[in-house]
């Protein structure tokens, strides 16, 4: 039966195969093909006959319509318009009637003009668009008797206009005349609405019209087109559908198996082409029967080869036990262990019972169809041995090698026993729940944490039992296990897990994290945060405070700011304090960085002192500070704090044995007046503290708008110095040094001078200190070094050259290979080059300082020391470097001649510089009484406006020849004179 069912599938296979080959034979003859090709072409040529002449009449009716709209309507709006227009020229006219104002008759009479202009548009637009002569007519009549109307409104315009107070009534005019032609453009326009309208009327009905023609043409095209397709229909099947029914039954007798069918022979058209392809496939078929016997004889064998190949033993016992079948790998397991035979003789727990009978019937039990147990081989290797009955109550055992699974068993058993000894020594207490909330794996380091004797914790415990032990050694002091389950459910999502802190009534944090698992339970893992969580906190605080002296930082301040502003409209305001110490540098510099550090400590203790709970004291960075007030009620209460700070901050220190005072100043800025938000309010506080520092230090000031605006123009000086150099906007003057001794001129200092284009003549003063802080001062001194070596190079050799050097320049590691590349390009001599330094240029580094002035020595080059004891421990300076000159600030000048001034000053400076041989020279001379007590105290030099003010490179020569021979005063007051 089996042999027949497969030989009808290959029947209905082959006869599918045949019919599919036939099938492609028939579409090869060009008949049928052809027909069904004129169909279908004949009717795409109907649909797209039709389809077109429908989209051609669509299309224009729906010109039609749009000209309905497009034509008529807006002839109808533009006729309305002009109505409109007339309307207000009568409105015009009237007002300009009753009012006597001539402007406001001009502004009228305008207007009129302009709607008169409108109107005609109006009129020419509205009669284009009707493309009716009725309208076009009606538009002309609107016109004419709008041109009589203007026409009346001109001549009383004019008559107005000569006559000064002569009504229209004088002039021949009349107002019934005006309200007469006004009814008739009112009539015209009303008749072009009509006319206009009824254009509209037309257009619609023309578009009826030919949308029903168009539908009856389209339903005549359509009926033409089904009797043609229903004549088609019926040659088709009449010229295919018979011969495919003939072929049709032939296979069908093929496909139900009868192999000995007669096919008829058909004639030389596509139907006998089909019958020969039947009778062919009925021959195919008969050959793959054939071959069907043949191949399963081959697969039997092939079957054979695969038993003898597998590496599975297989072994078939017939219904007497007697092996019918047995491959090679299966006789080399009986070989070893005969008793393999007898299955009934093997326990499940792999171990065999001795027999040496090959052919004892096995004792099959009947509710046991199969059984597989394990046996071990003489040669140690392990088997699994599995049976299964046969339809014929035999037997099939099949031996699988398993050693190497017993091998992974062992290892596996192995890891296992490491993974227990991990779970014992982690750090973190492990629990591992099922489905049912049921404790299954605990670590003992999950018992320590809680506290728990590891022998209460058993497997098979609920989550509340464990909350209970843990609870009753005291970890959470009087919750319970609803208000545990709480915060558990509370912090995580059963289903997604998550991460949550507990803490202990020891004060332990715990850290808990539950994960689900895939069998539905979940997996909690528990550590002791405690040390972690004072860490963050730490960390957390040192972002909002600063690290020196425990004060909130300015991230914290704008915070606190922002607050205030929140409650700033529940009754009173708040002020913002900056603070900044004064001379705190030089503490550094000198004292050291650790007595600065105490410094400030100590600051922050008086500010803290001085304030209220409810304020804030912050440190902003460096020596600046800032305070938030609260609870201001006017400036008063600001200033009273603001001078309790200044006096409480400026009191002496006493730091590691040294004795510091400094002082501070203050910038106040008020809520809500100087601003809401916290950035204006520190931006405007700081503002105040800068003029508070202008103004002498140690002192206070509130904001003020015209402070902003000075820092803003402060702010437009620093933006047009950096544009300053590229502009080539910068100029040197010159000033002349005299030799009291020689009486004659000796050399000239250098002096940078600001040409600005709008702002003129830029002092010094405004804008070298600008030009220090945003770093511009180094390129600045090099190109006065480059310009003055260049110039200085024409004067006559025996005139030296002083350059003003700052502090910033001094430090820049370049400096020594400026003046050596200054020298070199301009050809200047260095023993004529004369540096002058202050001595802020020693608070940095004094080593570093003196070597670099000892290099500069050794290249010939002079060094002065500039402003002489205006500075900090001078004398020192001058033990430690051998300056060529000390230049005498001024201020000693100025004061030396007076009864209670400088004079001494001055004396023991030209001393000491007399002692240590050094050229001293006096700066500042501004009179003759000033020059002759120097030159009385043995001065060497002087400098100063009697002797001439600082002039351009280009009156050099004159300056040369005027004091070459000796200083006359009275061309000096002659100079001033003119």
């Amino acid at each position: 039966m089996g042999f027949l069912f497969n030989l009808r599938a290959q029947s209905v296979a082959a006869f599918r195969v045949a019919t599919g080959r036939l099938s492609r034979l028939a579409l090869t003859k060009g008949s049928i093909r052809t027909q069904i090709l004129i169909f279908c072409l004949a009717m795409s040529a109907i649909a797209v006959a039709l389809g077109g002449y429908s989209i051609v009449g669509i299309r224009h009716a729906g010109d039609l319509v749009a000209k309905t709209f497009d034509e008529s309507l807006m002839s109808i709006n533009y006729a309305r318009a002009a109505g409109a227009d007339f309307a207000a020229m009568r409105v015009a006219s009237s007002q300009r009637l009753l009012t006597t104002d001539p402007a406001i008759r001009a502004g009228l009479d305008d207007q009129i003009e302009t709607l008169a202009k409108a109107l005609s548009e109006d009129l020419t637009i509205a009669a284009d668009r009707s493309q009716s002569s009725r309208a076009a007519k009606a538009a002309a009549k609107v016109q004419e008797a709008a041109d009589a109307w203007m026409e009346l409104h001109r001549r009383a315009v004019v008559l107005s206009a000569d006559g000064g107070s002569a009504s229209a009534p004088q002039a021949g005019i009349s107002v019934g005349d005006v309200d007469r032609y006004s009814r008739i453009v009112s009539q015209q326009v009303e008749l072009l609405v009509n006319y206009t309208a009824g254009d509209g009327f037309l257009f619609r009905q023309r578009a009826l019209s030919t949308i029903k023609r168009d539908l009856q043409l389209n339903g005549a095209g359509l009926t033409f087109a089904l009797i043609l397709s229903a004549f088609f229909s019926w040659l088709l099947a009449r010229r295919i559908i018979g011969p495919v029914a003939i072929a049709s039954r032939v296979a069908r007798r093929i496909a139900d198996g009868d192999l000995n069918a007669t096919i008829p022979k058909g004639g030389t058209d596509e139907l006998g082409t089909l019958l020969a392809a039947m009778e062919t496939m009925r021959d195919n078929i008969r050959r793959m029967v054939n071959e069907e016997v043949s191949q399963r004889r081959s697969a039997q064998a092939r079957l054979s080869d695969a038993l003898e190949t597998s590496r599975e033993g297989v072994v078939l016992l017939d219904a007497d036990g007697e092996i019918a079948l047995a491959n090679t790998r299966a006789s080399e397991f009986i070989r070893l262990s005969p008793q393999l035979l007898l299955s009934d003789q093997l326990d499940i727990s792999g171990t065999t019972r001795t027999t040496t009978s090959r052919t004892a019937p096995a004792a099959l039990d009947n509710d046991s169809d199969a059984f597989a147990s394990e046996a071990q081989l003489t040669d140690g290797r392990w088997l699994r041995v599995s049976r299964s009955e046969t339809q014929e109550g035999g037997v099939v055992l099949v031996y699988s090698d398993i050693t190497t699974l017993k091998e992974q068993k062992a290892e596996l058993h192995e890891t296992n026993l490491r993974l227990d000894a991990a779970l014992t020594h982690m750090s973190q207490g492990l629990c591992l729940y099922n489905s049912e909330a049921r404790l299954q794996v605990v670590n003992r380091r999950f018992c320590e944490i809680f506290d728990i004797s590891p022998e209460l914790v058993l497997p098979g415990m609920t989550l509340q039992d464990v909350l209970r032990l843990s609870i009753a050694a005291g970890n959470h002091g009087n919750r319970t296990v609803a208000d545990l389950l709480a915060e558990r459910d509370r912090a995580i999502s059963p289903r997604e897990g998550g991460n949550y802190l507990q803490h202990l009534s020891d004060g332990r944090i715990i850290s808990i994290a539950q994960r689900p698992t895939t069998d539905g339970g979940w997996l909690v893992t528990c550590e002791d945060v405690t040390e972690q969580q004072r860490a963050e906190s730490q960390i957390a605080f040192m972002a909002r405070h600063d690290a020196l002296t425990r004060l909130p930082n300015r991230t914290l301040l704008a915070e606190r700011i922002e607050q205030a502003v929140a409650q700033v409209g529940r009754g009173s305001g708040f002020a913002v304090l900056c603070l900044d110490l004064d001379n705190f540098k030089q503490v550094n510099d000198t004292l050291g960085h650790p007595v600065g550090d105490e410094l400030l400590r100590a600051v922050a203790e008086r500010l803290n002192s001085c304030v209220r709970e409810v304020d804030t004291v912050a440190r902003l960075g460096g020596d600046e500070f800032a305070v938030i007030q609260c609870g201001v009620h006017g400036s008063e209460d600001c200033e009273l704090l603001a001078r309790r700070i200044v006096e409480c901050v400026g009191a002496p220190y006493e730091l590691n044995g040294h004795r510091v005072v400094v002082g501070c100043s203050v910038g106040i800025s008020l809520s809500p007046g100087d601003g809401t938000g916290g950035e204006k309010l520190l931006k405007n506080a700081d503002v105040a503290l800068y003029r508070a520092k202008m103004e002498g230090r140690g002192t206070w000031r509130f904001f003020e708008p015209a402070m902003d605006a000075s820092l803003q123009r402060r702010r437009a000086i620093e933006l047009d110095l950096r544009e300053a150099m590229a502009k080539d906007e910068f100029a040197l003057y010159y000033q002349p040094l005299y030799d009291l001794h020689l009486d004659r001129i000796c050399g000239f200092e250098a002096l940078l001078r600001w040409m600005h284009p709008k702002r003129g003549m830029v002092p010094p003063d405004q804008f070298i200190p600008i030009a220090e802080e945003i770093g511009l001062i180094i390129p600045l001194g090099e190109w006065v070094l480059q310009r003055a070596c260049e110039q200085a190079v024409t004067w006559p050799s025996e005139m030296k050259l002083a350059v003003n050097v700052s502090a910033a320049q001094f430090r820049d590691p370049a400096f020594i290979d400026v003046i050596a590349g200054a020298l070199t390009a301009s050809g200047l001599s260095p023993h004529r080059l004369e540096l002058e330094i202050t001595e802020s240029v020693f608070l940095a580094n004094s080593s570093e300082t003196l070597a670099t002035l000892h290099k500069l020595k050794e290249q010939g080059l002079r060094i002065a020391l500039d402003d002489f004891g205006t500075g900090y421990s001078s004398l020192s300076y001058l033990r430690s470097f051998p300056f060529d000159k000390l230049k005498i600030d001024k201020s000693f000048v100025r004061d030396a001649t007076a009864t209670h001034g400088s004079k001494s000053i001055v004396r023991a400076v030209i001393s000491l510089g007399r002692s240590l041989g050094m050229t001293t020279i006096a700066e500042g001379i501004e009179t003759v009484e000033q020059l002759n007590h120097m030159r009385a105290e043995g001065c060497n030099e002087a400098q100063g406006f009697l002797f001439s003010h600082p002039v351009p490179v280009s009156e050099i020569p004159s300056k040369i020849l005027e004091l070459r021979n000796g200083f006359k005063p009275p061309a000096f007051k002659n100079a001033l004179a003119s």
